[in-house]
């Protein structure tokens, strides 16, 4: 049950602050430092940084450029990770890089919060602070200078990767695991014009009810619980006007499934109470890792392929 109503949260999901101007962006795009950078599958995987406006802090991503990406500008499909994530687990771990190549996708993989800022609490638990941004934008100190998660991934994020990169901005989607995958259902759900598509790998699916979510709101928003209603997407679906298919997997032997901390069936009774199209697929004997995400990548690359307009095409190779 959606315990808040569409008009409670509409006012503050569809707040956004004005968009970078071109003396910013300018300068965001000169910071941008390669750090490395390998041949994969015919493209090449990227490891960046850059001096980011919004997170006023270094921040670093991978990308992915298929070879498709040398003659053409290719739609971009973000990725968002979980607790204890950097930019680097998804595009090392994931296998992406193959099924990108065969459809013609750039990949792209922040960081999941600013570091090494020196703020007090930072470092003492996994699941708060640097490593666990959340994707929200912080309201409460000594959050709020720098953790602007959800206006760095929505807002300066692809504006840098549309100045730097070979990409159809008119094409993008989103997806995630974890933290990431309910970063990536309230990205999608609270800009429905801007991703054509939208899957996660075991989301915490209703952050305002588990464990997780409620450490996390407590000290990146404060005590006001109907502030975060803006970062949930089971509360989010009814408001949301997202009208396109959501692709969820769900390990059963996941242990934080057991513990509370997911509730995917919580987002899944909402999705159907608002007439959205959700797919919950409960994958017997898979756990919480990336074994379980490898293994059933090629189901959500293809999933948002086809939302971007995208043909697969044989390999070479490499």
């Amino acid at each position: 049950m959606v315990k808040s109503s569409p008009r409670s949260i509409l006012p503050s999901v569809f707040h956004r602050r004005n968009s970078l101007d071109r003396k910013t962006l300018l300068i965001n795009v000169m910071s941008l430092t390669l750090r490395s950078q390998s041949r994969c599958f015919g493209g090449t995987t990227q490891f960046y940084s850059h001096n980011s406006e919004t997170c006023r802090a270094e921040m670093r991503f991978s990308v992915y450029l298929p070879p498709q990406a040398e003659t053409q500008r290719v739609p971009v499909l973000y990725w968002l990770s979980g607790l204890t994530c950097t930019e680097e687990n998804f595009i090392t771990k994931a296998g992406a890089q193959r099924f990108a190549a065969e459809y013609g996708l750039i990949l792209v993989a922040p960081d999941t919060s600013p570091r090494n800022l020196g703020l007090p609490g930072e470092e003492e638990s996994w699941d708060f602070g640097s490593g666990a941004g959340f994707y929200v934008d912080a309201t409460q100190e000594p959050w709020k200078a720098h953790y602007q998660m959800y206006s760095y991934v929505t807002e300066e994020l692809p504006a840098l990767v549309a100045a730097s990169f070979p990409a159809d901005v008119a094409r993008q989607s989103v997806f995630g695991h974890s933290m990431g995958g309910h970063g990536a259902l309230v990205c999608a759900l609270r800009n429905p014009s801007q991703y054509q598509s939208v899957s996660a790998f075991a989301p915490i699916a209703a952050p305002t009810r588990c464990p997780w979510g409620e450490k996390a709101f407590r000290g990146y928003l404060g005590e006001n619980r109907e502030d975060w209603s803006a970062y949930d997407a089971s509360e989010l679906v009814a408001a949301s006007g997202w009208n396109r298919p959501i692709l969820i997997d769900q390990g059963e032997a996941d242990s934080f499934l057991t513990q509370g901390q997911l509730l995917p069936e919580v987002f899944e009774a909402a999705c159907k109470a608002a007439g959205v199209e959700v797919t919950l697929r409960c994958q017997p004997g898979y756990d919480h890792s990336y074994y379980f995400m490898a293994t059933f990548m090629e189901d959500h690359i293809r999933h948002h392929a086809t939302a971007l307009g995208c043909l697969a095409r044989s390999i070479e190779k490499p």
